[in-house]
């Protein structure tokens, strides 16, 4: 017995050692409430432009020197198409490290009239969501919409204290002006569970600054496609809608398929291991010896696992090449906007969507440690 008792301690010990030397990755947590109703057309505008920058300000952060990962999720509420036994709401993602899906979701909300109720759809979010509990990670909620936040039938007070009891920091942007907004209870909405109230302008286009390096850029981004190795029946989707999601950001300007391809360039922020043999590889060394052969690509069929091992290091040299190279280059372009601001005597900040929530990530960030 006493034998039996040793055993157990000594390994409560070896397990408490390994938790204080490999201490849990840290995360970020973030979500996005849309109001789609018919008036928010310009905030969404505005989102699809600045999501690529607001997932790099997320990728920069650190936490005793190790990058967190990101989860992001999304609902859209206050659309008409939506059924009011839902009160209007609707989960485009949960949690997700996928920031393909993300973005493919953001591109596809339309809008369409509605009635907005905020209470109800942050308090979905809490209930819906598997959440950290872990005091040290960062958990943000950012609900934009432009009608009065005490609308529906779930009181915005008490989901506040639920939110401040998961940790949870409720971040509101009213999308007119600031008086009104908090003349409609959304400043409120905020300070309540210790979170920030903002006002912009949603119909404001963003301005971008192009660069001579957003061509270069954009070139390596091309050739970093190339090394995705895509594995399983959702390989074929995934490889696509990679494509389409750069599509997306180039639509809107030169300069959001370039913080695209930023974010592309981070392997902590763009991770696509449940799809990708090179991320899965780099993950798990043993995934040679998991994956079936017939869920390989047509390259990697039939051949032995030394020939499997050698392409896909191949392919991971090459990718490590390219995303330094879009990170030189990032350097570069990022020294090349900062002095045409100083020329053009601007800030950069700028009353939209993606600025308010950069700033609050950061700050909210700083407040927990984060680097």
């Amino acid at each position: 017995m006493k034998k039996l008792v040793s055993l157990l301690a000594m390994s409560l010990i070896s397990l408490m050692t390994t938790a204080q030397i490999n201490p849990p990755k840290r995360k970020v947590q973030l979500v996005i409430l849309f109001d789609t109703s018919n008036s928010m057309d310009g905030l969404i505008d505005q989102a699809k432009s600045r999501i690529w920058a607001i997932v790099n300000e997320a990728s920069d952060l650190k936490y005793n020197g190790e990058v967190p990962t990101l989860e992001i999720a999304m609902y859209d509420y206050g659309n008409d198409g939506l059924s009011a036994a839902s009160n209007y709401i609707r989960q485009q993602t949960p949690f997700t490290t996928n920031l393909d899906v993300v973005s493919e979701k953001l591109f596809s909300l339309k809008t369409n009239g509605g009635s907005e109720f905020c209470g109800a759809v942050v308090q979905k979010s809490l209930n819906d969501l598997a959440w950290s509990n872990d005091p040290k990670d960062l958990r943000l909620i950012y609900i934009a919409g432009n009608e009065p936040f005490n609308q529906g039938p779930i009181n915005y007070k008490e989901v506040c204290s639920q939110a401040t009891a998961k940790g949870v920091f409720v971040n509101t942007i009213y999308c007119g002006d600031e008086l009104q907004g908090i003349r409609e209870f959304w400043k409120e909405g905020a300070t309540c569970s210790k979170g920030e109230y903002f006002s912009i302008n949603s119909n404001q286009k963003v301005v971008y600054i192009e660069t001579p390096y957003d061509d270069q850029i954009n070139q390596q981004n091309i050739k970093l496609n190339g090394t995705y190795v895509g594995y399983g029946s959702v390989a074929t989707y995934n490889l696509s809608n990679q494509v389409t999601q750069d599509m997306n950001a180039a639509v809107q300007s030169k300069s959001v398929v370039t913080e695209r391809a930023l974010v592309k360039s981070k392997k902590s922020a763009y991770k696509n291991g449940d799809w990708d043999a090179v991320d899965a590889m780099e993950a798990d060394t043993t995934f040679l010896d998991k994956v079936k052969d017939e869920d390989l690509p047509t390259e990697l069929k039939g051949k032995s696992k030394e020939e499997k091992e050698k392409y896909i290091k191949e392919k991971a040299e090459e990718r490590d090449k390219i995303q330094a190279e879009i990170g030189r280059l990032g350097v570069e372009r990022e020294k090349y906007i900062q002095e045409e601001m100083k020329k053009r005597n601007e800030s950069g900040k700028t009353d939209d969507f993606g600025s308010a929530v950069a700033k609050n990530l950061k700050e909210k960030a700083k407040s927990l440690g984060y680097e």
